[in-house]
């Protein structure tokens, strides 16, 4: 990334840095920095995150700012910057830097400029360390995908954005919820599934929330847990349920299970018995 070194000099600073295969126009970074000074830079994206502990201090837009623990930070794209520790022990945080293109795509609204770059607003800084989190960890493109347009939702709020275009007529989604039945087990694309609604990618996602109230990947799981329920009471074992049901195993099965359920499988399996 523009702006970061290969390799720090001092051994307590740390960045990572992780792409999606699947989707281009994002990059995500975590790092705890206690002696780097980062000179002046610029990303050609926007720059979205929280700062988990510790003090930053940057000058950005002509000015010095200070993002202390459980704040957002905003940056627009290329606008330089630079960053440092302002405690001595550094800062620890989290980043997304999105092209606006992926930006416009995901959100339906291209323009955003956020005014202010630093915002102290703790509860949210927390669910957007857990969103850039699961997005670290996200291994099925449609739950990354799902995490990414929560994640923006989260920043929205903060932004100075177009006036929306008119409602649209609501779409037919029996067909989709039909596919995701008939592809429990698979991976599944949010192009694939967006294909079969007849839409863009991100438009077919933020119109299925706002007709469900869920992304896709919360539907698919609920689906597959609902799936598994019913396997498992026709006395299927559950790492047998869990491959069929495209769970990653046995254990994924059981958290998952008992989270919706309140218990795990295996007692699910008993009390039916019983």
């Amino acid at each position: 990334m523009q702006g970061v070194p290969v390799q720090f000099a001092h051994v307590h600073d740390a960045a990572e840095f992780r792409q999606p295969a699947h989707r281009g126009g994002i990059e995500l970074y975590r790092a705890h920095i206690v002696r780097h000074a980062f000179e002046p830079h610029t990303h050609e994206a926007y720059g979205l995150g929280a700062i988990e502990s510790g003090v930053e201090r940057f000058r950005y837009r002509g000015s010095d700012h200070l993002a202390p623990p459980d704040s957002l930070v905003m940056m627009n794209p290329d606008v330089l910057h630079t960053g440092r520790a302002e405690t001595e022990g550094g800062w620890r945080y989290r980043m997304a830097y999105v092209d606006p293109d992926l930006a416009a795509e995901v959100t339906g609204e291209s323009g955003w400029w956020f005014d202010d770059a630093v915002r102290h607003d703790p509860a949210r800084a927390r669910r957007i360390s857990a969103r850039l989190d699961a997005l670290w960890q996200a291994r099925e493109p449609l739950a990354f995908d799902s995490q990414l347009a929560a994640l923006l939702d989260e920043f929205r709020d903060h932004a100075r954005v177009p006036q929306r275009n008119r409602a649209e007529a609501k779409p037919r989604f029996a067909p989709v919820l039909d596919y995701l039945r008939a592809h429990l087990a698979e991976r599944l694309s949010l192009e694939q599934l967006a294909a079969v609604a007849g839409l863009s990618p991100f438009h077919f996602l933020r119109r299925f929330r706002d007709h469900y109230h869920v992304t896709p990947q919360q539907m698919l799981m609920a689906l597959r847990l609902h799936q598994a329920k019913r396997r498992l009471a026709q006395g299927m074992a559950p790492a047998q349920v869990a491959a069929e049901t495209g769970l990653a195993d046995q254990a994924h099965l059981t958290r998952a299970f008992a989270r919706r359920y309140g218990v795990t499988p295996a007692r699910y399996r008993k009390q039916l018995r019983g």
